[in-house]
């Protein structure tokens, strides 16, 4: 017999109460995997229209969550993840118009051909299913991973975290209000409507067959927990060891921009840059105002011998720091002996996220592109382009940096799966 918890002033058991979460929204992803463009779009429109009429409910409920967050301690880059303003809200409701005006990728037929017996095949997408969804701090993750999952055709099931539990309950009741409508079930952007950390258990046992794949967003207890315990497939990044290798032949100001942008843009996102790498042979020019401007900007600095050497702020850097994420002003630089040796320090120490090279040098830069194993490389370009909205995806539920299904930024098409369609006229398979 499960103990009675309060979910909302209802006292009620937690395994019941998941049960019909999960009952309710594999019923919804039946009815969205056959919904028309039309009628997902109208929601998508609803849910824009009540985020936005309900700013000042959203941002009561932010509140809360704040002074609670700032009472515990936490600090400062979580209490920006966790920060809603009236320009957030108005992001999330773009971003929503944005998801709206994708094209919708069910029903899509990836590839078709004829055997020679006569049969036509056809490789269609249709949607994962019942998509789960695990997150802290980030109450935005809300509506981009409702408004994606929805225009994929999935259901989603979403628990968010305790500290931002108040914000992700205001949010979703506008994601409700637009689904409503537009005549589609509200089990099909679900909250679990508890911060019990049992969910998260049920959640990843599959919830008795009802989640068909996991997403985590989040620390690395978080991800790691997922990564190690769950039942069901899961798209993740366990970190963001992002890493921007600057070539000898990298113009200066270009570089200085890049790297204080992918550094100190904004730190506690997972493409913020972790590591700058600095090529020995353009180090008399570039290293001395590469450290500078950082450290100017508030950006602690821990480096190796040569760029300790270069500025008396510098702090010595760990072993330890090389493989750091901080999520925060801080970042770790080293010189390298040119890019084969910063390939091999990105292989070494990176999580296989999003590294970047500044160069000038074609050939450099494409010796780079392909030969850095990550999910995402840049050239002369910041890290903090590693987001499913700069990737014209209208937003995404996380960044994946696993090799099967989806890799980089999961937006709609990376939530379908597909399935193939064979039309015959009476062909059997000879014996």
């Amino acid at each position: 017999m499960n103990a009675p918890l309060t979910v909302i002033g209802n006292p009620v058991g937690l395994a019941t109460t998941m049960r019909e979460i999960g009952r309710d929204a594999r019923a919804a992803a039946r009815t969205l995997a056959l919904a028309p463009a039309a009628q997902k779009n109208r929601a998508l429109a609803a849910m824009a229209k009540a985020i936005r009429g309900s700013r000042a409910a959203l941002l009561a409920a932010n509140a809360e969550d704040l002074s609670d967050a700032k009472a515990a301690g936490a600090t400062a880059a979580f209490l920006d993840r966790l920060t809603l303003t009236p320009e957030r809200i108005e992001a999330m409701a773009k971003g929503l118009d944005a998801v709206r005006k994708l094209a919708d990728p069910v029903g899509t037929v990836v590839a078709a051909w004829r055997r020679p017996n006569g049969m036509r095949i056809e490789r269609v997408r249709v949607p994962l299913g019942v998509v789960g969804i695990i997150y802290e701090s980030r109450p935005n993750v809300t509506a981009d991973a409702g408004a994606l999952c929805l225009k994929a055709g999935n259901a989603v099931i979403l628990r968010g975290g305790s500290e931002s539990f108040r914000s992700i309950r205001a949010i979703h009741a506008a994601l409700a209000e637009g689904l409503a409508a537009a005549d589609l079930p509200t089990a099909a952007i679900s909250m679990v409507p508890t911060p019990e950390r049992a969910a998260v258990g049920m959640m990843l046992a599959g919830m008795d067959g009802a989640i068909d794949v996991l997403v985590p967003r989040g620390g690395k207890d978080l991800v790691g927990r997922v990564q190690t315990e769950a039942r069901v497939p899961v798209f993740a990044h366990l970190e963001g060891v992002c890493h921007v290798y600057v070539d000898r032949s990298a113009k200066l100001p270009m570089a200085k921009a890049i790297v204080l942008n992918a550094k100190m843009r904004r730190t506690g996102v997972c493409g913020a840059a972790e590591t700058l790498l600095i090529d020995r042979a353009g180090a008399s020019k570039l290293l001395k105002p590469l450290i500078a401007v950082l450290i100017d900007a508030g950006c602690e600095i821990r480096g190796d011998d040569a760029v300790q050497a270069v500025d008396a702020r510098v702090k010595p850097a760990s072993e330890a720091d090389w493989s750091t994420e901080y999520l925060d002003a801080i970042i770790t630089a080293g010189v390298v002996d040119g890019v084969d040796a910063a390939i091999a320090h990105i292989e070494r120490f990176g999580s296989h996220h999003t590294d970047a090279i500044v160069t000038e040098n074609c050939k450099t830069a494409e010796k780079f592109l392909r030969e850095v194993d990550s999910a995402i490389v840049l050239h002369n370009a910041s890290t903090q382009f590693a987001d499913g909205g700069e990737f014209g995806f209208g937003g995404e539920v996380g960044i994946a940096t696993g090799r099967l299904h989806a890799r980089g930024p999961v937006g709609v098409e990376q939530l379908t799966t597909f399935k193939y369609r064979i039309r015959g006229n009476g062909q059997t398979r000879p014996t």
